[in-house]
């Protein structure tokens, strides 16, 4: 199982991102994560710029997406939503919506926050978004509030059930990836 892990933050030292390493480590047997590293080069969306014009931002997303059985999300809350960075991103591989490569893809969303309630927030406008795509959702949400005690100097998630809600998230995503390829 190839999953593509997005993290929503551009920050260097992104506690989501930090998420997203741990979620490397905790992968069941086989599965192997890949890390897309674009979100900071995918310019604002513009309608015009559509087909032989995309950016090669935009068709590098689409073609991770679409080469991957299953997409990781980690997002930090910005003003009670998702990054502008990455709502811009989603819009741009949304199109068309009837063939966009997250259509009928599971997808699980995971997220941190420094404070108590940001992830949550986050976590549910992004699984509004996917869902309006078409993306399969797996997993339950999992956000971890005050972070920033549950990591340790290297940004990986010492926390043991933060651990295990990621974990449990990358189970579901694969048990989705295996009724897919068995149907």
């Amino acid at each position: 199982m190839r999953v593509l892990a997005i993290s929503g933050s551009l920050r260097a030292g992104s506690y989501n991102s930090a998420r997203l390493r741990a979620a490397g480590e905790l992968l069941p047997p086989g599965a192997e994560l890949e890390v897309w590293e674009g979100l900071r080069e995918v310019p604002a969306y513009d309608a015009d710029l559509e087909g032989e014009t995309t950016p090669a931002a935009v068709r590098g997303l689409r073609e991770a997406v679409a080469a991957a059985d299953a997409v990781l999300f980690a997002t930090p809350e910005y003003n009670s939503s998702i990054p502008g960075s990455l709502k811009n991103a989603l819009d741009w591989a949304s199109r068309p919506l009837a063939e966009n490569p997250f259509r009928g893809k599971p997808v699980t969303v995971i997220g941190s926050s420094t404070g108590m309630f940001g992830a949550v927030w986050a976590q549910a406008e992004l699984r509004k978004v996917l869902s309006a795509m078409g993306a399969r959702l797996t997993g339950k949400e999992t956000p971890i509030g005050g972070v920033a005690d549950k990591v340790d100097d290297a940004g990986r998630v010492i926390d043991s059930t933060a651990r295990a809600a990621i974990r449990e998230n990358l189970l579901a995503l694969a048990a989705e990836v295996e009724i897919e390829r068995a149907a």
